[in-house]
């Protein structure tokens, strides 16, 4: 393969591994520099791509191991090492305590939201949440075992409306 028909495919294939370095890094500007230090990378190491292989794979798997070079990198700068007699990490999270303050401002919140939920979609749910079964939860209640699964759903979809907010802090 000749440096141009590489150089084709290669500036071919940036624009199908940017969304992938997007996927990795989660910003814009580090998933450029990302994309930037693949291609230089691919450009270098030119003559160690085995001529008949999958080029876009081989791309990938560069892009890959950049990225997690870079991030062990960025955690090594990150980590600072105590130099006294103790010898311990200064952002050592052994020895931190968590005294469950968010937690309950979350358990807070979903109260307040069970609480508006509408009884005929919180019984099942809540039942549900017990470790009911489907079955049992349509016998205790006589309801046909399908009302009983539309309403655990629909009061599912009800609560992730009423708690937006956390969807993304998982």
């Amino acid at each position: 393969m000749t440096a141009i028909e590489f150089s084709h495919q290669v500036s071919h294939l940036s624009k199908s591994l940017r969304p992938y370095a997007l996927r990795l890094t989660k910003d814009a500007e580090d998933a450029n520099d990302l994309l930037q230090d693949t291609l230089l990378k691919a450009f270098t190491n030119r003559d160690k791509y085995a001529e008949g292989t999958n080029i876009k794979a081989w791309m990938y798997t560069i892009m890959k191991n950049t990225f997690i070079t870079n991030y062990q990198r960025l955690v090594r700068k990150n980590t600072f090492i105590d130099t006294s007699d103790d010898l311990y990490y200064i952002n050592s999270t052994d020895s931190s305590t968590d005294n469950l303050a968010l937690s309950g401002f979350v358990n807070e919140d979903i109260r307040k939201a069970l609480v508006v939920l509408d009884e005929s979609f919180k019984v099942p749910f809540l039942m549900y949440f017990e470790g009911f079964k489907y079955h049992e939860i349509a016998d205790v209640l006589q309801i046909p075992i399908g009302t009983v699964k539309n309403r655990i759903h629909l009061a599912r979809k009800e609560l992730k409306s009423r708690l937006h907010v956390y969807e993304y802090a998982a």
